[in-house]
């Protein structure tokens, strides 16, 4: 079985920049182990794995060691890849996943995810996630992600955490996030306990992210920058319980995969 493959770039608009993610076009589901394997073997943060209709497109994600229930960057390259090649009569794409459908559309030279906004709620900032980064956040709030709060770009650019301790967290991973110094706010993504111990740059956290930084600044539309060592740059905007998480994308390589009948097995 030969199966389409694709590696896009995600919230950049160069090559080499953002945050690559596999995408694997299907016609029918593969058995889930299969599917982990060819995201063990991409050994990329994620892989998305896609069905393209003209209707509404069926979408999953796996990372390196698990399937994930969101995921920004790989729906941003679906779409990427969707668009150029198999939908392209198309302006927005909907996607049917395990958070509910999910919608990209054009906009320009950008495509604009509307995902679901996941506030956080405030929690005490406790010696195990203090001991995790090796400094005290001003605050700390818990949504599916941990997201602790400091005060400038330059805390974030410096921090060095402890992966072994940021995986023993109750978390499916931790955000860092300040003021920028020339966007609105800056972060950074540790998920370890998924097989990622830094992503370069995380769609999904700014549906934490964005209301968060919407309602300390007083303002709906924020441009955030991630502060990995590749970079990435988003455009967001918060409507309601939606948030909006805009970006540019590069592709890389597209090919094939081949997978034998044996690899099907069970």
């Amino acid at each position: 079985m030969k199966l389409p493959l694709y590696q896009v770039d995600a919230f950049t608009g160069r090559l080499f920049g953002g945050n690559p993610a596999a995408v694997v076009i299907l016609n029918d589901w593969l058995p889930d182990e299969v599917l982990q394997s060819i995201a063990a073997e991409n050994n990329l943060a994620e892989t998305a794995f896609v069905i393209p209709k003209a209707g509404i497109c069926p979408l999953r994600w796996f990372t390196p060691t698990q399937e994930v229930d969101l995921c920004g960057h790989a729906t941003l390259t679906t779409a990427h890849v969707l668009f150029r090649y198999y939908l392209h009569y198309l302006e927005q794409i909907t996607f049917s996943t395990r958070s509910g459908n999910l919608t990209v559309a054009r906009d320009g030279e950008v495509l604009a995810m509307d995902f679901p906004s996941r506030p956080g709620r405030p929690i005490e900032a406790t010696d195990a996630l203090v001991s995790a980064l090796g400094a005290k956040p001003r605050e700390a709030l818990l949504s599916r992600d941990l997201l602790a709060i400091f005060d400038s770009e330059a805390e974030i650019r410096a921090f060095q955490p402890d992966f072994q301790r940021v995986a023993s967290l109750d978390a499916f991973a931790v955000i860092i996030s300040a003021p920028g110094d020339e966007v609105d706010f800056v972060s950074r993504f540790f998920a370890p306990k998924a097989g990622i111990p830094e992503d370069p740059v995380t769609g999904s956290s700014h549906c934490t992210l964005v209301p968060y930084w919407a309602a300390r600044l007083g303002k709906w539309r924020l441009v955030a920058r991630q502060l990995s060592a590749r970079g990435g740059e988003l455009r967001c905007e918060l409507r309601g319980e939606r948030v909006i998480i805009g970006g540019s994308t590069v592709e890389y390589l597209r090919g094939e995969i081949a997978v034998k009948s044996s690899g099907l097995a069970g």
